[in-house]
């Protein structure tokens, strides 16, 4: 199935809600009136509950209880309110589906963002950014579940979800891969041009014809998410781990190897978002 003919498939596309659409537009607006964000969050009695139970949870270590989205905006931030907003709503948008286990996809899609989130801060870079595409960066694998379920149960018999070499089964048997079609999903729901670029480069950021530092953050992070989910050995992690990647933007194997906390550490706290 031809990328345009998968998008354009019914199922294919989780719905999200228009709130959660209005938070995403509003990446591209400047002055967006963050009182009236709040206010049609605190009208989405699940939205605002999940967003406050994860606003009160111990990975923000809020000096004091958050009762409102008002709280949560004036404790955490409009930036950090709007990334567990937008990760709320794709992580709810998709139902359970054969052949796919979710909730092991969005622990390591979860792991990846918050290693993302650990790098992009030790780079001094966006870390609310880094987030969302490392939460979002494989998640075309479920919009190819949900879109062409018989064909992608077929690539998940020769190279799983976590497998290094999915990408390139389902280059040869579609002409794309989970990549592409996450990027693509980002344009449709009007993420802005730098989300799109970030997930189509993060599985080669040096092979890309501009370089992309959050796509090179994401791959070192979903490398550092399947070593986890996968159990790898200290002697398995030294011999896959992308040091070329890694140099480009400026981190010592070591650090990420040896000094970053455990990603269940990073995780801590922030299970409530894929619940």
């Amino acid at each position: 199935m031809k990328l345009e003919a998968l998008l354009q498939q019914q199922n294919a596309l989780p719905s999200i809600p228009k709130v959660v659409q209005e938070v995403i537009d509003s990446f591209n607006n400047d002055s967006v009136s963050i009182d009236e964000i709040a206010r049609k969050l605190s009208a989405d009695q699940v939205l605002s509950a999940k967003l406050l139970r994860l606003a009160n949870s111990s990975y923000y270590h809020a000096s004091r209880s958050v009762g409102t989205v008002d709280d949560a905006v004036l404790m955490l931030g409009f930036m950090t309110v709007r990334t567990l907003v937008v990760s709320s709503g794709l992580t709810g948008g998709f139902k359970a589906m054969p052949g796919v286990d979710l909730k092991q996809f969005w622990r390591y899609s979860l792991n990846t963002a918050v290693v993302a989130k650990w790098l992009a801060r030790q780079l001094h870079s966006n870390s609310d950014f880094a987030f969302t595409v490392g939460l979002m960066h494989a998640i075309g694998q479920l919009v190819m579940h949900a879109g062409m379920p018989e064909q992608t149960l077929q690539i998940d018999k020769i190279a799983g979800p976590l497998d290094s070499r999915r990408v390139d089964v389902e280059r040869n048997s579609f002409g794309y891969d989970f990549y592409d079609v996450g990027a693509e999903l980002a344009k449709r729901w009007r993420f802005p041009e730098n989300f799109s670029v970030a997930i189509k480069g993060s599985f080669d950021p040096l092979g890309q014809d501009s370089f992309e530092p959050v796509a090179a953050i994401v791959h070192i992070a979903s490398w550092c998410a399947r070593a986890s989910e996968s159990g790898f050995s200290p002697e398995e992690k030294e011999a896959t781990f992308p040091v070329e990647v890694a140099r480009r933007i400026g981190i010592q194997p070591d650090r990420v190897l040896n000094e970053m906390p455990p990603v269940s550490e990073l995780a801590e706290g922030l299970q409530e978002l894929i619940s």
